[in-house]
């Protein structure tokens, strides 16, 4: 029901848009097509990627390897999944609710979430070009280590 008053809300605005200024609203609309065709590949990539990851992976299998009740093990194997994984967060986030309602524990995707956004595996060599590679190793090491710390932070608020 909300994103139907959505809809009719965006509808109305619409209106008085086009209403308030004709030319400005039909340039608005062809910059938000533009920008919808621009994105679209990514969303569709979004799709794909959790396709393919729940369609591989059994819920049994995600459970049991990432499931609240793999501990330490599974958080350091969604942690070492999350580094070597380069993905954006707008298709990062809808597969941890994904994996989550299949039976991947919160702390673990917690770890994973963490990891994919601030741990950088695949992306060393430019980081070591840009900031050298003490820098590079010291920022990947501490994304790494806070990770755990958010996680048992979350741990300690959920109890």
């Amino acid at each position: 029901m909300s994103a139907v008053a959505f809809y009719v809300g965006a509808g109305a605005l619409l209106v008085v848009s086009l209403w308030a200024d004709k030319n400005k609203t039909r340039m608005a609309l062809k910059k938000a097509t533009k920008s919808l065709g621009n994105i679209m590949p990514m969303f569709l990539s979004t799709i794909l990627i959790m396709s393919v990851v729940l369609a591989v992976f059994s819920p049994q299998f995600i459970s049991s390897a990432i499931g609240s009740r793999s501990g330490w093990m599974g958080m350091l194997i969604a942690s070492i999944t999350g580094s070597i994984t380069m993905m954006p967060g707008f298709i990062a986030f809808p597969l941890a609710a994904a994996l989550l309602k299949v039976g991947a524990g919160l702390l673990q995707i917690t770890v994973f979430v963490s990891n994919l956004m601030m741990v950088g595996v695949v992306t060393i060599p430019l980081e070591r070009e840009y900031l050298g590679t003490k820098l590079t190793f010291l920022r990947n090491g501490l994304a790494f280590v806070f990770s755990f710390l958010v996680a048992f932070g979350l741990w300690r608020m959920i109890g």
